[in-house]
């Protein structure tokens, strides 16, 4: 199971890359393992500012559908709109070309709550 020391996580099996003040998205490699083969990915909050923790999206796979939550509040600025004809980016590439979606923060002091590298292999056993 690859977990890239470079990266934040959430408990909800999400990555986060911090630069500056945008976060890139993404399911970790444990996530879509969990999942299966994805089929979907629906994200329709682009330009909405949300909570942190509100869903932001879904990721459907052939068993089940998954809401995905926002790790940090802030204007979801973009979509990676590959993922429309190529859902299975998240499985083959999870941290790169299956990115989701890129968030300008609005809360700095949030980052702290987010998981680092060894706080997220111990939650996943790892």
């Amino acid at each position: 199971m690859n977990i890239p020391s470079d990266l934040k996580y959430t408990k909800d099996h999400e990555w986060v890359r911090i630069e500056g003040d945008i976060a890139t998205v993404g399911v970790t490699d444990f996530a879509q393992g969990e999942l299966g083969d994805i089929v979907y990915v629906e994200v329709e909050t682009v330009d909405e500012t949300l909570e942190i923790e509100e869903v932001f999206g879904s990721v459907e796979a052939v068993k089940t559908v998954s809401d995905l939550f926002l790790p940090l509040s802030g204007e979801i600025i973009e979509f990676n709109s590959s993922l429309e004809s190529e859902p299975e980016k998240v499985n083959s590439d999870p941290y790169g070309e299956g990115w989701m979606i890129k968030i300008k923060f609005s809360n700095p002091e949030e980052v702290d709550s987010l998981l680092d590298e060894a706080a997220y292999k111990e939650l996943v056993g790892a």
